[in-house]
């Protein structure tokens, strides 16, 4: 119910539509009623006596318009309110899970969360724009027809009725049922929504490894138990209509028993008992639709409650209330004993971690896979909140200002390319939209994006597929180069940014980092120490904690740590060292 009440608490905002569909409901559930009504005066006076012809055809022809146009009125305006509602729940499920922190992602797999958005979304709105409406249109007419049975006759209504209650504990039961099984069919079809996006994503590898039958037989499973699951509510919702035949059956034959003594004793004329008969039938087709609606209702709970369940997963990272604007960095950025802990994780990835980098100087940060090097510097734009210490910028605690005036001074290029199905302007322009055609173009000759810009087919207007697929990873790489350039931020992070690169390419986008990196206060991660001996200073990460801090050369002569890591690498590749 709590599900149920809060999908509802989304209708607020349009009572207007709503009150209009609860008229046109109305209007539809007496007109269903005042056409069984008019049964009792066709037998009783127009067949036999031939009076009020005139008037009862004029009745029935307004009766079916009123209910036409209450039918197709309240049909509208609750499937308008529902798709509304549903609009507004996407919208708000979108916005909470992109502003979730990255712990948030690594947790939940991209098919789960797109699933929540697509296909527990879609079970809401059939829910919302068809089901609430049914509730509420049958419900009238099932009160207006009750009404109707009792003007007829009070006793033979209560007696007919009386088999009604038998049908509340099996309809309560399958409802449960269904909502049990369809929680664990949503969660099929996220698996489903995963391995296909996972298998999708990841094609040339499942092709150059031959996986093609091992991921069918994944998706296979995932698919199976989808349509096992689906075949439970399907068992479920299938026993509705034998059941409500049967309690349809109950009340016919006692309402026939009763009403042919009632009839002997004339106490209830002939056509007051067909008028009666026929009320009780037309309640039959309400009261099915009704016994539907529990079970969709249910379906569309189990849905809303995996939604709220999303919704209800705060961030790790906050934004305080009183969090202020960050001034442009000017002058230090400092780590004060910084430790950090990845949830659940039982050693902690960074500990003790203290340095200093003053405004325009280049940081190299080195050490072996898993020193904890780029979860360092995701800590600088609050990626993650430090357990442990603080970071400063120009004094100021990241955590007391805003994460838009602490992102927009942050620009960040790193080893995987993140590009969008976009033209290539749109996503140079991606840090600041509203760049002209001239400041694009600039940023791309600086990062010598611009001479193969123009080899495309149209220009900076080409469609460079999903994650750019439709260029090489050099031209990919120039692309978020001359994207960091423009967004003209005065930190900068590298991330690996050139160690997928070959000789030619990285030549090029090292060039074009040399270009970005004037002016800016630097964080440079690099497999390859070759492109960090020209940084102001260089730390050494081991097992989370800073080993060694100094410049290329001093590092060197000291024979530590950086200088085995250096070592190491000459012999791996000597000719790149060299040069």
């Amino acid at each position: 119910m709590n599900a149920f009440l809060r999908l509802i608490g989304y209708a607020r905002p349009y009572r207007g539509r709503l009150a209009a569909a609860a008229v046109a409901m109305i209007a539809y559930g007496a007109a269903s009623a005042g056409v069984a009504r008019l049964i009792q005066p066709i037998l009783d006076r127009v067949l036999p006596l031939h009076e009020e012809l005139g008037q009862i055809i004029f009745a029935i022809l307004a009766l079916y318009l009123i209910k036409g146009v209450g039918a197709y009125l309240s049909g509208y305006w609750m499937t308008d309110v529902g798709q509304r509602v549903v609009r507004d729940i996407r919208n708000v499920l979108f916005t909470h899970i992109l502003g979730q922190s990255a712990a948030f992602f690594t947790a939940n797999p991209h098919g789960k969360l797109m699933s929540r958005i697509t296909n527990d979304v879609a079970q809401v709105q059939q829910a919302v724009s068809e089901t609430l409406g049914d509730l509420a249109r049958e419900s009238l007419s099932l009160v207006a027809f009750a009404a109707l049975l009792f003007y007829y006759d009070a006793r033979l209504a209560l007696v007919s009725l009386t088999s009604a209650p038998l049908v509340v504990y099996p309809l309560v039961r399958l409802g449960q049922r269904v909502r049990r099984t369809t929680g664990r069919s949503q969660e099929a079809l996220a698996q489903i929504t995963h391995v296909s996006a996972e298998a999708f994503t990841g094609h040339r590898i499942v092709k150059a490894f031959g996986a093609e039958q091992r991921e069918t037989a994944k998706f296979q499973s995932a698919s199976e138990f989808l349509y096992r699951t689906s075949m439970k509510v399907t068992s479920a919702l299938s026993v509705l209509p034998p059941l409500m035949e049967f309690i349809g059956g109950v009340a016919f034959a006692v309402a026939l028993w009763y009403g042919s003594q009632e009839i002997s004793a004339m106490r209830l004329t002939t056509g007051e008992f067909v008028g009666f008969i026929a009320a009780l039938f037309m309640m039959y087709g309400p009261a099915k639709k009704l016994s539907r609606v529990n079970a969709n209702l249910q379906q569309a709970i189990a849905a809303a409650d995996r939604i709220f369940q999303m919704l209800d997963t705060h961030s790790e990272v906050h934004e305080r209330a009183d969090a202020s604007e960050l001034p442009r960095f000017r002058d230090v950025i400092e780590f004060r004993d910084v430790q950090f802990s990845y949830a659940g994780a039982e050693d902690a990835t960074l500990r003790g971690v203290s340095f200093s980098v003053r405004g325009g100087q280049t940081l190299a940060i080195v050490g072996r896979s898993g020193a904890g090097k780029t979860t360092l510097v995701n800590l600088i734009p609050r990626f993650y909140d430090v357990t442990e210490g603080a970071i400063t910028i120009d004094g100021v605690d990241v955590r007391d200002v805003t994460l838009a005036s602490l992102r927009g001074q942050v620009a960040i290029v790193t080893q995987e390319t993140v590009l969008f199905d976009d033209t290539v302007a749109a996503n140079i322009a991606y840090g600041r939209p509203g760049a002209s055609q001239a400041e694009i173009e600039a940023a791309a000759r600086a990062a010598h994006a611009h001479e193969f810009v123009l080899t495309l087919d149209d220009g900076y207007q080409t469609m460079i597929g999903e994650r750019g697929q439709r260029l090489s990873g050099g031209q990919r790489q120039r692309i978020t180069i001359a994207r960091a350039i423009l967004r003209d931020s005065p930190i900068l992070i590298l991330d690996e940014a050139t160690s997928s690169l070959d000789a030619e390419a990285e030549m090029l986008v090292q060039d074009a980092l040399s270009t970005l990196m004037l002016n800016r206060t630097s964080f440079v991660i690099a497999h390859r120490l070759s492109t960090v001996r020209r940084a102001d200073a260089i730390i050494v990460v081991e097992q989370g904690r800073i080993v060694e801090t100094g410049r290329h050369e001093e590092l060197l002569a000291r024979g530590g740590p950086y200088a085995k890591l250096y070592e190491l690498q000459l012999q791996e590749e000597p000719s790149e060292i060299e040069t």
